[in-house]
């Protein structure tokens, strides 16, 4: 039995596992960076240690600080969450031979699905479906054009090793087929340190369906179900739902079939997941399906088989650990009901979905978190500051319904009511999906997003508009009023009432009559956030806006163009591309930024002078540091 748990993780799964460890008495131990000191699990955790600075690998990468925060707090077992060291193999022995329990599957079987091409052949042995495709020793040009003719065009290119859709890339035609090997390996030697592809046959309108499996140390394995990721955006899953949507009969009695066979084919232990690929321009079959990969850990999206079955998997994956067999054989697991998960990011969809950080001013849902209908899974709360050397997801919604039509408008209902003010937000971006035809219909497939465009990372102009008048009605409110001066009701002493305010979205200002206005009624109401007397962040729908309300022209000119290039967020500079007495116009990049693992450049607000630079190349800035001050051109 565990008594003391290390969670090798941080933010969202890591407050998950502390939350199961509550309800069963076990003493949890949080590990955390610099930039995570007073993050949400570690305040959640009984004890926490410092194990390094803010790059993962000073820190959550770093296997022997972890396993000196273990020993020096008494653990007695390590829990990896998913990510970082969840699916090293090298970690999970080390973990054994410091003589603690690993939370995890055995570190063989860990191996033998970490690379592509031998966990196909273990799938194909054990007579699970895999693609066509080249899985050979040899990666020379001559061998794998000679391959890819063979497995026909179009086709994918996959990194061996790896995972996160790096190292893959479309091959339309033959003549692409070099250039595009020579980017695959460069991504796969700088990600994973293994540069060797695999060539496998492209299914044009994929879907992806995995199963949720189960393994004890008695030779127990179960499924839990499927689960349906197609909404992905380059690679990545957007909505997770179980089960999956049009699924017959015997097709999931094959799939759930095939998935037992290769874990068992593994001896495998503890939660995994084995993922396929399936055709999705044609109905579900028995032969429309694929083995694609095993995911040895937890996946992010297993809250919604929780829902649908009734358990909780970190439950039985500590019971498992500690030696027990599997809590229910596979009659005794039960299918109820629909649950959707949506992932919420801090990043801006609009803006090529680059991530944020900084501090949260609000978070959180307005409709009730219950955990049986709506449930939030999250690191963060109002108040804690989103670090940018992670990843942008922040949080987990998930929601369920007797069905899937009624989980799906319960998910769309959440989102209009979640509210991220002080970093971007992708809610807007989740509810537009979730709301869309396709996904209604469930004819959406894993390259749907990628083809719709600004359809969906746009947010209206109807919700711009209903923020605005939001904010309209907040200048306008007489409530407040402490004497008859006061109430702004437009009086006029020469002319007739004019009730009108000038406010600023961006750097367009305009003096805005509410009353010119149709704000579409179905739209959610808007959640008004008070940053400062004069401004406010705004959330319609899910989309977040920020509204100044102007003094005026001195404002309007200092909205309009402005002295300072400020440091949107914590981060390094990459570029520097002016000096003192250079001159420059509106929109010039000054400087680049490298923060959440992205570039940003900064623009220069209007035309001028530089006055002074402060920021060098290299150097680590902190969010709203000035880096450019302008002056104007005399």
């Amino acid at each position: 039995m565990i008594k003391s748990l290390l969670i090798a993780n941080r933010g969202e799964i890591a407050c998950r596992i502390m939350a199961t460890c509550r309800d069963l008495g076990i003493r949890t131990i949080a590990v955390y960076s610099d930039p995570d000191a007073r993050a949400k699990h570690v305040r959640e955790a009984d004890e926490a240690v410092h194990i390094g600075p803010a790059p993962a690998s000073d820190s959550y990468l770093r296997a022997d600080r972890i396993l000196a925060a273990a020993k020096a707090t008494g653990a007695d077992a390590i829990h990896p969450g998913y990510g970082f060291l969840s699916e090293n193999a090298e970690f999970a022995e080390d973990v054994r031979n410091a003589g603690l329990i690993w939370v995890g599957p055995p570190p063989s079987a860990i191996r033998s699905m970490g690379l592509k091409d031998e966990a196909k052949r273990i799938a194909e042995e054990a007579g699970v479906p895999v693609l066509p495709g080249y899985r050979g020793e040899a990666q020379d040009l001559k061998t794998l054009t000679a391959a890819a003719k063979d497995v026909g065009y179009p086709l994918l290119i996959k990194a061996i090793a790896g995972g996160g859709g790096r190292g893959i890339r479309l091959v339309s035609k033959a003549s692409a087929l070099k250039d595009e090997l020579e980017s695959a390996v460069r991504e796969a030697e700088a990600a994973f340190g293994d540069g060797r592809v695999m060539l496998e046959k492209l299914v044009e309108q994929p879907r992806h369906i995995e199963v949720q499996v189960f393994g004890d140390a008695h030779g127990n394995v179960v499924h839990l179900f499927e689960r349906d990721c197609s909404l992905q955006r380059r690679r990545q899953k957007v909505l997770e739902e179980a089960p999956a949507p049009g699924m017959p009969d015997d097709v999931r009695a094959a799939m759930t079939d095939a998935a037992v066979k290769l874990a068992k084919a593994v001896k495998y232990e503890g939660a995994g997941t084995i993922e396929f690929i399936v055709d999705g321009s044609r109905p579900l079959s028995v032969d429309s399906f694929w083995f694609l990969e095993m995911n040895t850990r937890l996946q992010v999206e297993h809250p919604v088989t929780e829902m649908v079955t009734g358990t909780d998997l970190v439950e039985w994956q500590l019971h498992v650990a500690g030696g027990g067999e599997l809590p229910l054989v596979q009659d005794e697991i039960t299918l109820s009901g629909h649950a959707v998960e949506a992932r919420i990011c801090a990043e801006d969809p609009s803006d090529g979905f680059r991530p944020g950080a900084g501090l949260i001013l609000e978070f959180g849902l307005l409709e009730p978190v219950d955990g049986d209908l709506i449930r939030w899974d999250t690191g963060f709360e109002t108040g804690d500051r989103v670090p940018s050397a992670y990843d942008s997801m922040i949080a987990k919604l998930i929601v369920f319904g007797d069905d899937r039509d009624e989980a799906v408008d319960r998910l769309i209902d959440t989102l209009a009511h979640t509210q991220l003010v002080g970093v971007p937000s992708n809610a807007g971006f989740l509810r537009r999906c979730a709301m869309s035809d396709a996904f209604l219909d469930a004819t959406h497939h894993v390259n749907w997003i990628a083809e719709q465009g600004d359809a969906l990372t746009a947010a209206p102009d109807s919700h711009q508009h209903a923020s605005v008048i939001a904010v309209c009605d907040v200048q306008l409110d007489a409530s407040g009023a402490a004497q008859p001066w006061d109430v702004k009701d437009g009086w006029r002493m020469n002319g007739a009432p004019m009730r009108k305010v000038m406010v600023a979205v961006g750097g367009d200002a305009d003096w805005i009559d509410p009353n010119e206005f149709d704000v579409d009624q179905d739209l959610p109401l808007p959640l008004v956030t008070d940053l400062s007397p004069r401004r406010y962040a705004v959330t319609t729908a899910g989309d977040s806006v920020l509204v100044d309300v102007p003094d005026y022209d001195a404002d309007v000119e200092a909205l309009l163009g402005g002295d300072s290039v400020k440091a949107p967020m914590p981060g390094k500079i990459i570029a520097m591309n002016v000096k003192a007495g250079d001159t420059v116009a509106r929109g010039d990049t000054l400087a680049v930024m490298e923060a959440m693992k992205m570039e940003h450049s900064l623009s220069a607000p209007r035309d001028g002078v530089v006055e002074a630079v402060s920021g060098t190349v290299g150097e680590q800035v902190a969010e709203g540091m000035v880096l450019v001050q302008l002056i104007e051109e005399e």
